[in-house]
């Protein structure tokens, strides 16, 4: 059987009404409290609104990097110059320091790490400088490590900023940076210029020596790719015995003297070998005597290596074989040859004299020493009288 609804009194009806509109009056009031209480509860505390007032950590800004190389031309630095590179960094923070790679060919070579200095509004500044030794590509990049502490900042790195080098040719009585270089880059080539930043007549004879060595046109040119090849370490000579140890080769194509220690060649000096009709002698031998000063052939400081063959001084060396014999080399060089040669060294000396025949006209026209005429040389007795000296 269905129950039946309870009939309410009707004088309990105003009471409940009255009941119903408090207590949604008490929770109108409350929500309109606690809307402005808990912004205040939460400025006080250092908190967000709605997070029941707890604390958040201040957000660490995020740094700028920036770097610049200075002083290019179309991407490219002079070789032996300076490149600037400069940069900017921000925000600033006092104590402030950038480490900048620089890269070669990408491979990292130098590491500077830089002072960032006040510069206008947030911003610092920083700069420092790299030369550019070799050819090839070179490249900068930047990078901040942040900071921490009360004034807290970001990390941040810069892309690499490359730029390639640009060369140009020497001369004669040019003096400098650059002539400077290319002293020390030829040095690294084993090829001897003295000492200096003046392009002076042993440079010239350096040149030579690395053009005869690498079968260039014989002029002591040192063009623009002569010296690009030449910063680049290009046209090293390649020794073929050295198993002998210390001691001379003498490839008589090339029209070269090199002194090598085992693989390492460490002097190269420009020479003028035997005529076809008076080759010089080939195989491997050693230095038994040694003559200094002149003799009445005009053989200057001459080092023996078998009965009248030798390394000497002349008065002419020509660009091209001339001799008797004999391994001609400039009167300038041969006091640095003499005292380089020692008794029992060996020498090897191989290949097959080159004449001007298919060589440029440039040669014939350059002369590094009086030319005037080939002069007589000492034959295959060298100016001793023969048998006086066994070997």
């Amino acid at each position: 059987m269905p129950s039946m609804p309870v009939a309410v009194p009707s004088e309990y009806a105003p009471r409940r009404v009255l009941l119903v509109l408090a207590l949604v009056a008490g929770l109108l009031g409350y929500a309109a409290f606690a809307v402005q209480v808990e912004p205040a509860a939460a400025k006080k505390s250092g908190g967000r609104p709605g997070n029941g007032g707890g604390s958040q950590p201040k957000a660490v800004p995020n740094s700028t990097l920036k770097i610049k190389p200075h002083g290019l031309s179309k991407g490219r630095a002079g070789i032996t110059s300076k490149v600037t590179v400069g940069g900017s960094l921000s925000p600033y923070r006092k104590g402030q320091r950038v480490q900048v790679y620089f890269f070669h060919n990408a491979k990292r070579f130098s590491l500077r790490r830089v002072k960032v200095k006040k510069g206008k509004g947030n911003y610092g500044t920083f700069r420092t400088r790299v030369a550019t030794r070799k050819g090839g590509k070179y490249a900068a990049q930047a990078k901040y490590f942040g900071q921490a502490g009360k004034d807290p900042v970001n990390r941040d790195t810069t892309v690499r900023k490359s730029w390639k080098v640009r060369f140009r040719g020497v001369h004669k009585g040019q003096c400098g940076r650059v002539v400077r270089g290319f002293r020390k880059a030829l040095n690294r080539l084993a090829f001897v210029p003295s000492n200096g930043k003046c392009f002076d007549g042993s440079m010239e004879r350096a040149v030579l020596a690395y053009r005869k060595s690498n079968n260039l046109t014989r002029n002591a040119h040192a063009s623009k790719a002569i010296v690009k090849n030449v910063f680049n370490g290009k046209g090293r000579y390649r020794v073929r015995k050295s198993a002998l140890g210390d001691h001379v080769e003498a490839p008589l194509s090339r029209q070269v003297i090199v002194f090598a220690r085992g693989k390492k060649p460490y002097a190269i000096f420009p020479t003028s070998s035997g005529t076809p009709v008076t080759p010089t002698i080939l195989g491997t031998y050693s230095f038994y005597w040694k003559d200094p000063g002149y003799n009445e052939k005009g053989m200057y400081m001459s080092s023996y290596f078998i009965r009248g063959y030798a390394i000497h001084g002349y008065q002419s060396v020509p660009n091209y074989p001339a001799s008797h014999g004999c391994l001609r080399t400039f009167i300038a060089d041969q006091p640095r040859i003499y005292n380089m040669t020692s008794l029992g060294q060996s020498i090897y000396t191989y290949g097959r004299g080159r004449s001007l025949d298919g060589l440029s006209g440039l040669d014939s026209d350059l002369k590094l020493g009086p030319d005037a005429d080939l002069g007589p040389d000492l034959g295959p007795s060298g100016g001793l009288r023969p048998g006086s000296f066994d070997g």
